[in-house]
């Protein structure tokens, strides 16, 4: 999986909010700030955020869970399909069906109408019906392939549902907080992100940002299937690792930083010795001068007193 830097997502626009007077004060923690009325995402915290989802995935899928993909806007609708079966995973692109999770039993029998209606199509018995109600069929299977063609292989309720904008799939996130189905959501800045489990902040109506996102979550379903397939690392240890190495570099960067708080503290000690150092010997010149001075001023009264006193002695033959 080709790594995701902040220079990837900034090129795909994911900073891009919503107008500041749509937004949702629950996304606060998520957002940078404005400009132009139009709230910016905090991209640090959404790549962050980012690495988690992608390392939940990659554990889901190295255990064969199913993850639905979820998108039916028209700036999303095509990724997920294409990802979704490159991913071979379940996907919803058109229409979320009301009762989809919750009335799955209900949902199941029209996918056994639409399984059938294939086959029939398959063996080619539309062609011996009368033209008439070989076209309904037709029509009805084309319609349930709409609706219901990325989950018929589904095989009952998924493990996890990732979800391009909440908000527009509020009633596929309502069905499965009720059914306990963990989410992995894209979620903006006019959103709530309550009940989802793995928040991405980030735009969720540019094209080119919903395809980093869903494409980054195809490659780590596939990473983490290829992670069992190959028998060596597990996607435990791989989440692990990566813990591993994050606490490693945050060693380092606490090592780097008392290094240079120790450094700091003795280029002052060094600083404050050598200030006392020239503090002493300006005293100590200060104090020799004085003396100097002192014995100048001696040697001067003193020269003085003898020739007063050779004075008087003249005055005293006279």
């Amino acid at each position: 999986m080709a790594d995701i830097g902040l220079r990837d997502m900034l090129d795909a626009g994911v900073h891009f909010g919503h107008q500041t007077r749509y937004w949702n004060p629950k996304m606060s923690p998520y957002i940078f700030g404005s400009r132009n009325k139009v709230h910016i995402v905090h991209l640090e915290r959404t790549l962050e955020l980012l690495e988690e989802a992608l390392a939940s995935v990659r554990l889901l899928a190295s255990r064969n869970k199913q993850i639905l993909f979820v998108g039916t806007k028209r700036s999303a609708s095509r990724t997920i399909r294409e990802q979704a079966i490159r991913a071979e995973m379940p996907y919803v692109d058109r229409r979320w069906l009301g009762g989809m999770l919750t009335n799955y039993k209900t949902i199941r029998q029209s996918i056994r109408r639409l399984t059938d209606l294939e086959a029939q199509d398959a063996m080619s018995q539309f062609d011996l019906l009368p033209k008439k109600e070989a076209l309904q069929k037709r029509r009805q299977m084309d319609k349930l392939t709409k609706s219901l063609g990325g989950i018929k292989d589904m095989g009952g309720l998924p493990d996890a549902l990732f979800v391009v904008d909440v908000m527009h799939e509020r009633i596929a996130v309502d069905e499965a907080n009720k059914l306990g189905i963990p989410i992995i959501g894209v979620v903006d800045t006019n959103s709530d992100p309550g009940g989802v489990d793995w928040v991405i902040p980030g735009n969720d109506d540019a094209f080119r940002a919903v395809s980093l996102y869903v494409t980054a979550v195809a490659d780590a379903i596939v990473e983490g299937r290829k992670l069992e397939a190959q028998g060596g690392v597990t996607a435990e240890d791989f989440v692990a690792e990566a813990s591993a190495e994050a606490d490693v570099a945050a060693a380092a960067e606490e090592t780097a930083a008392t290094e240079e708080t120790a450094a700091t503290e003795e280029a002052a000690a060094t600083e404050q010795a050598a200030a006392t150092e020239e503090a002493a010997a300006t005293e100590e010149a200060a104090a020799t001068e004085e003396a100097v001075a002192t014995d100048e001023a001696t040697a001067t009264a003193d020269t003085g007193a003898t020739e007063k006193g050779a004075d008087g002695g003249d005055k005293t033959e006279a």
